[in-house]
């Protein structure tokens, strides 16, 4: 097994946004104040709205040490090489300050939102690989290959992020399946796991977007059977999730109680941790919630 990538994350905490709603000037004074903040990367995600190289662009461009990632760049958008070019062509810009997180998306969504064709998704995401690397050293020469993750749930797409990429960065899981990613993994490979927050109002107010923030996922068959895996049964994989569903995957609460939801993936295993910050929508600002929880773990 080769040695680590090198990713320079500034902080062990990091900010999971979706800035589809914002106009890309005001996204970038988000990036900036993200930084500011003492926050160490903002990954972002891939699915009907902005396109994620481009985003990537802007928010590296906008800020000084900030690592930007894709938590996920769809593989169903864009061909390989063009994925591992571009991918290229930002690290040769901001070495050390880009990760390209890659992930097969979801049948529903390939099918019917992009008109694709989705299909075994652990052999495409292996063949996708396979075709980046293929790559020549000429496109962006003395780059070498940037550090990618994959959006790995199942041991099986986990085991791929470890011998065909660089890490797996977990999404919507508990930190006990972050302890099962860095068991399989080693200590040779990268661990990003999102954890999202509700921080503000009283306890139903933060049940309430919680369940609207799985609404989507749980009706989305690799987050059910991951939720399946994970201990979780059929009762709670109700629309929206269960309460006790909800509970398990959003830090609620509390500052204090959304620091502690981070720092258990960090005991668990992971190196890295984004915060999702759940408000009234998606046009909600994170910031007034970040300021609060940087606060209580201790960035700045």
């Amino acid at each position: 097994m080769t040695a680590r990538a090198h990713i320079d994350f500034p902080a062990r905490v990091g900010v999971w946004w979706a800035s589809d709603t914002w106009s890309m000037p005001e996204a970038q004074k988000v990036a900036r104040d993200v930084e500011a903040l003492g926050y160490g990367s903002l990954f972002l995600p891939e699915t009907v709205g902005k396109e994620a190289l481009t985003q990537s662009a802007a928010f590296l461009a906008a800020t000084d040490r900030l690592v930007v990632g894709t938590g996920i760049a769809n593989i169903h958008v864009r061909v390989p090489s063009a994925a591992e070019s571009g991918a290229r062509t930002l690290t040769a810009l901001y070495p050390g300050r880009f990760v390209l997180g890659l992930g097969v998306s979801h049948g529903p969504l390939v099918e019917r939102g992009l008109g694709g064709t989705y299909d075994k998704p652990l052999a495409t995401m292996r063949s996708y690989l396979d075709r980046m690397a293929a790559v020549p050293e000429q496109v962006e020469p003395g780059v070498g290959r940037p550090p990618r993750l994959l959006a790995a749930l199942g041991p099986k797409m986990i085991e791929l992020s470890g011998t065909h990429a660089d890490g797996a960065h977990p999404y919507l899981v508990t930190p006990a399946h972050t302890e099962t990613t860095r068991e399989i993994l080693g200590p040779d490979r990268w661990v990003v796991s999102e954890q999202a927050v509700a921080i503000g109002g009283d306890d139903a107010d933060q049940l309430a977007r919680a369940h609207s923030h799985l609404e989507v996922y749980s009706g989305l068959p690799n987050y059910r059977n991951s939720w399946l895996r994970q201990g979780f049964d059929e009762s709670d994989l109700v629309r929206g999730g269960s309460d006790r569903l909800a509970r398990a995957l959003v830090g609620m609460g509390g500052a204090e109680q959304a620091a502690a939801a981070v720092t258990a993936h960090l005991d668990a295993g992971a190196d890295h941790v984004v915060v999702q910050v759940l408000g009234a929508g998606p046009t909600a600002d994170p910031r007034p919630a970040l300021t609060e929880l940087a606060a209580v773990l201790g960035l700045g």
